[in-house]
């Protein structure tokens, strides 16, 4: 399978200028997650503008799909062997990554699903920060949006990704934020974050459970294939669908009503942090442990304003990282 590699070149002659004089510019190694996503092809070009604004040099590894583990865990041991200065890393599953960064003494920034700090010092690997949005959070602005667009009651269906990572946490919020409502997880299934296999799953909870009147899930592309089984069966307009990550086809759904919301991660934003972050951590400065993207809700109320700045957030967020590399 291709895998992609980018590099944005900078002339030699371009300097950094510091305390201690000019400098060049610190080396920076990303691998991301596939591609085959639009919501990592975001982070990309979110790194990549913030790499070419800054004049940092990074090179970029991903592998074509989100499901090539093996292929993401070859391209982390091919970046690190390139001996870069600090690495950005967005998981398909972070406990994979132990190995190939075993050792690694360079700062590394994880982006979306961090490793976790315990397992990382005992491999001697330092997390300079992690940066993400809250999972479980996401899923609580999820399960609030499905209370009120159900007018607090309605069988709802959980549409997740794999049985461990993100998607639980998403899940576990939307439940959480439903308990003690008149709405009611009624069926769940995992896709794998692909959208035929979402629609196969979604027709099937339609057919088994006729008063369904609402589907979440873990990421947009699931999202869309409960809406392809939703026209499919005839009943556009009638079950709310809300989905997560904010890509644009999710906001043309929900601008032509066939999904209902999706909460906006913003992994252009992630991407843009992962620069700032890894420039600030090669000049030795503390990073804070874990940095928050911005989350949005997105409806047809507003999403005419977040498609006009797509992929930018449409509100107003921190970024700690930005006031770092003054």
């Amino acid at each position: 399978m291709k895998v992609l590699t980018v590099v944005i070149a900078i002339a030699g002659a371009l300097l950094f200028s510091g305390s201690g004089g000019a400098r060049r510019p610190p080396q920076l190694g990303a691998v991301l997650n596939g591609l085959d996503n639009p919501y990592f092809v975001a982070m990309y070009q979110g790194v990549k503008d913030e790499a070419a604004g800054l004049h940092v040099p990074v090179s970029f590894r991903a592998p074509q799909s989100h499901a090539d583990v093996s292929r993401q865990v070859a391209e982390v041991r091919a970046v690190v062997a390139s001996k870069k200065e600090c690495y950005a890393i967005s998981p398909i599953d972070p406990a994979h990554l132990v190995s190939p960064l075993h050792g690694v003494r360079q700062p590394v920034v994880f982006l979306d699903s961090p490793l976790d700090r315990a397992t990382a010092g005992k491999e001697g690997l330092r997390i300079a920060t992690a940066i993400g949005s809250s999972d479980y959070g996401a899923g609580k602005l999820a399960g609030a949006e499905m209370v009120s667009l159900l007018h607090g009651k309605g069988q709802v269906a959980l549409i997740g990704g794999f049985p461990t990572g993100n998607g639980v946490l998403r899940l576990n919020g939307f439940e959480r934020a439903v308990a003690g409502t008149g709405v009611r997880v009624v069926a769940r299934a995992n896709a794998s974050y692909v959208r035929v296999t979402a629609e196969a799953a979604a027709a099937g909870m339609l057919r088994n459970h006729p008063k369904l009147a609402g589907f979440f899930a873990a990421n947009d592309l699931m999202a869309l294939g409960a809406a392809d089984a939703v026209s499919a069966a005839g009943r556009t307009g009638e079950v709310a669908i809300i989905g997560m990550d904010g890509i644009t086809e999710a906001l043309a759904a929900i601008r032509a009503g066939t999904m209902s919301a999706t909460v906006s991660q913003y992994p252009y934003v992630m991407g843009r942090m992962a620069v700032e972050a890894c420039l600030a951590a090669t000049r030795g400065v503390v990073l804070p442990g874990r940095v928050d993207a911005p989350l949005a809700v997105i409806t047809k109320a507003n999403v005419a304003r977040a498609s006009a700045v797509f992929p930018r957030p449409f509100q107003h967020y921190s970024d700690p990282f930005a006031r770092l590399i003054r």
